[in-house]
């Protein structure tokens, strides 16, 4: 009974074991298809920031576009800035800024369009210090003004995303169209307001602030090393599980088998 119980032992892990390397070998293999996946978006995106820049859709086309497809679109737009009602987003970091290393915020100021309707733009980054645009007075500039810049659309909240505050004119979240209602946009005498935002890359306001900059796809790409991690763990478990069944079943066929010694003395008998 106790070698029954002994070959019972390991046997009955086997499904186990086997189960565990097939998921460790999915999760390595499902990490590859990542990388596959993340290579193509770095690629693609690339391909779009480094396009030359195209006119801004009117705001008739607006309700139609398809985020998917115009997402990270350059454009180039003759805008009039409303400074008045410019509004700060808190800047996390950004993979799209790499340049920004330091806290601050963005500044999002509403842009009338020559041809109607109002869009948010992200003029770009200030350091803590000069929030305030009494500090940066040469960089509010009313316009005409043509800038070039990318098409973005809102970020989705979190669930440690904080509250924004309008009454603090403070945003944690870039949705152009929350700031826009607060700042009392959108009026049928200045049209509709856009459904994205502009990220503005160019030209450099005098002064340098707010400090536009180009967007980099620098996106993380661990998916190698996961995929390596999770096959190396596979590796492990086969190996280990294969020595502890091999030394199993000796120690079993060694207490089945009678021993040398034993065998002499029924021969004697």
């Amino acid at each position: 009974m106790t070698a029954g119980r002994k070959r019972r032992s390991w046997t009955g892990l086997l499904i186990p074991a086997l189960v565990a390397f097939v998921v460790l070998v999915g999760l390595g293999t499902w990490q590859l298809q990542r990388k596959a996946w993340k290579e193509g978006l770095i690629a693609a995106l690339d391909a779009q920031l480094a396009a030359p820049p195209v006119a801004l859709p009117s705001s008739a086309a607006w309700p139609s576009l398809d985020q998917q497809s115009a997402e990270y679109r350059r454009v180039a737009v003759d805008v009039a800035f409303d400074n008045a009602k410019e509004a700060l987003v808190f800047a996390a970091p950004s993979a799209f800024r790499p340049d920004v290393t330091s806290p601050g915020y963005w500044v999002f100021t509403p842009a009338r369009l020559i041809g109607g309707g109002v869009v948010m733009v992200n003029r770009g980054f200030v350091p803590e210090g000069r929030k305030d645009p009494i500090s940066r007075p040469e960089g509010e500039l009313p316009g005409p003004l043509q800038i070039v810049g990318v098409m973005r659309w809102p970020e989705g909240r979190h669930w440690f995303t904080p509250n924004d505050e309008p009454a603090h004119n403070l945003w944690f979240s870039r949705d152009p169209q929350s700031i826009a209602a607060a700042k009392g946009l959108g009026s049928e005498s200045l049209g509709p307001v856009a459904p994205f935002y502009i990220e503005q890359e160019s030209p450099a306001p005098p002064g340098g602030l707010p400090q536009p900059g180009k967007l980099v796809a620098k996106l993380p790409d661990d998916h190698l090393q996961y995929a390596l991690t999770w096959y190396g763990l596979a590796v492990v478990l086969a190996v280990i599980f294969a020595t502890w069944a091999f030394g199993s079943a000796r120690v079993e066929a060694a207490r089945v088998s009678p021993s040398p010694r034993r065998q002499g003395v029924s021969r004697s008998l």
